[in-house]
């Protein structure tokens, strides 16, 4: 049997951990230092932490075609390093305007990176084991998920510092990049514009080098999820601090979140390794909607450790099973169109949520907007079983 965990894959997981743990380590705790900073209100934290998905969106179709049309080691290493040292920027920002700047521009390099490590795990995986591997590669974002939100909480109570929190994301970073660096991947052919001397011929500017057109209903589909995961995240920390008095717990609640995804992703392997990428989707996304339901149902400490793991648990069987999907859409030279296209349809929701998200939980409370939540994420259901499934079905190529 070939060998999943080579190499080149395991450097890759790791680079993506390390990336996410960075992210994640600033994102809990976000909301409440731009209250307490800079005094924003609800609706001025969604549109400060909506910007980066914003920008994460505005450059995803992109960053597909360029994955797909230029040596993936050398976008790789460009987009980590811009990453890297945006996370510099939350350290100088001195002002609500300066901070809403630098978390909007790092979404562009941060969307970019996760396009092409994304894109260089299924080069670098075995054809006979990419279904898997796609999934396990998605632990590295879980594992990163589960741990990340606990040592930033952690430390945050030890010191008190942001600023030591924004210095340990950017040295993580750093040590992703390095890890990157050392990749060893095997030449390619690139589209070139040099005509009869290039190893591909020139690539048609067309809708479809920058987004999956077959994937287009499996990318509203995604969108709804999204937006749910969108206003829960954003607002988890400041809900549970103003309306239940949790003070600590925002870690506890991504690590079960975390663990559900685990679970699931590990339970999972088996089916996507025989193929069952749609029962995989059908499955999750209906646990996923139990989930948001409790949150927005029991509004108590019961519904808010109990409703991560189950979101978790769906999530981490959709998830894996809906890469597979757009992937199973693209030619083999539109793995970065599809890997950018399900990411862009992730960026979108998430940054509408964030917004909307935002706006419903300033004028009509925080249970308006979870219920909000819930409603997107039971129509996004409806849609899949009605369109997107037979659409996918229809079309897929492999």
């Amino acid at each position: 049997m070939d060998t999943l965990w080579n190499s080149n894959y395991i450097k890759v997981w790791s680079s993506n951990f390390l990336l996410n743990f960075a992210f994640m380590l600033v994102v809990p705790l976000l909301p409440i230092y731009l209250s307490e900073r800079f005094s924003a209100d609800k609706d001025t934290i969604g549109m400060v932490l909506s910007g980066y998905a914003v920008a994460a969106l505005c450059v995803r179709p992109f960053s597909g075609y360029i994955v797909d049309s230029f040596p993936r080691k050398a976008v790789l290493l460009i987009c980590y390093f811009l990453t890297t040292a945006l996370f510099a920027g939350y350290l100088i920002a001195g002002s609500l305007t300066m901070f809403a700047i630098f978390r909007t521009i790092h979404g562009a390099p941060f969307g970019a990176t996760g396009v092409s490590l994304s894109t260089v795990a299924v080069d670098v995986l075995p054809s006979s084991r990419r279904t898997e591997g796609i999934g396990y590669y998605g632990l590295s974002n879980n594992i990163a998920t589960a741990i990340s939100p606990s040592v930033a909480l952690w430390l945050f109570a030890a010191f008190h510092s942001y600023d030591l929190l924004f210095s340990l994301s950017l040295l993580c970073s750093l040590l992703g990049l390095i890890v990157d660096a050392s990749l060893q991947l095997k030449p390619r052919p690139v589209a070139s514009a040099e005509g009869a001397n290039a190893s591909l011929p020139k690539p048609h500017w067309s809708l479809d080098r920058f987004f999956l057109l077959r994937g287009w209903a499996l990318f509203l589909s995604m969108f709804t999820f999204a937006f749910s995961y969108g206003v829960v995240s954003t607002f988890v920390a400041i809900y549970g601090k103003e309306r239940l008095g949790i003070t600590g717990g925002t870690g506890l609640f991504f690590a079960l979140l975390a663990i559900g995804l685990i679970v699931s992703r590990l339970t999972g392997a088996k089916s996507l390794r025989k193929g069952r990428v749609v029962q995989n989707a059908s499955a999750g996304m209906v646990v996923s909607v139990f989930g948001y339901a409790i949150f927005a149902g029991l509004q108590n400490e019961w519904g808010y450790y109990l409703a991560p793991f189950i979101i978790g648990l769906g999530n981490g069987h959709m998830w894996p099973a809906f890469q597979n999907m757009f992937i199973n859409l693209a030619e083999n030279n539109q793995r970065g169109t599809a890997n950018s296209t399900i990411l862009t349809s992730w960026d979108l929701g998430m940054g509408v949520g964030m917004l909307m998200g935002g706006i419903v939980a300033e004028h009509l409370g925080y249970s308006a907007a979870f219920w909000t939540a819930t409603a997107i994420n039971i129509l996004g259901v409806v849609f899949y079983f009605v369109i997107a499934r037979p659409h996918f079905i229809r079309y897929r190529l492999r």
